[in-house]
């Protein structure tokens, strides 16, 4: 009996742990996104406390681009023409972010995509942690916070 109750535990813990993508979910890439931490291969953890810059990230069904932009304290955004151009391709619940540029091809496995935070891992094994973008407003004197 102990051993029925710990072996279905376990198999809940496992399908609560398990990334559980669809489809459905990749329309939440779309919008500003920032970088939070970046964890290597051998365990050590870079985290980003402030950027400077964001990724915009556009997404079309299965196809999008992702931009670098430069928030302003006016709430607008400075960016160039240069976008990443992507692919995702998926099986199951288990997607790949496919970039291509002029310059160079790379992929990224998406392994957490909720509403307000997202990960990939590439294929050298470094896992990028995002969090949706928050504009900090600044407001002047007599005026009403946006």
């Amino acid at each position: 009996m102990m051993k029925k109750i710990f072996l279905i535990g376990f198999i809940g813990l496992f399908l609560a742990c398990s990334s559980g993508i669809s489809k459905e979910d990749l329309n939440k890439l779309d919008g500003y996104w920032e970088i939070t931490q970046v964890t290597f291969p051998d365990g050590n953890i870079k985290e980003y406390k402030v950027n400077t810059s964001i990724d915009y990230i556009s997404i079309d069904g299965d196809e999008g681009y992702r931009k670098k932009m430069q928030p302003r304290l006016d709430g607008t955004y400075e960016t160039s023409d240069d976008a990443e151009a992507f692919v995702i391709v998926g099986k199951e619940n288990d997607f790949s972010i496919n970039y291509k540029t002029e310059l160079s091809e790379w992929s990224e496995k998406l392994v957490k995509l909720d509403d307000t935070t997202f990960s990939v891992l590439n294929e050298e094994g470094i896992r990028y942690d995002y969090k949706r973008f928050e504009p900090i407003s600044i407001q002047k004197d007599g005026e009403e916070k946006k």
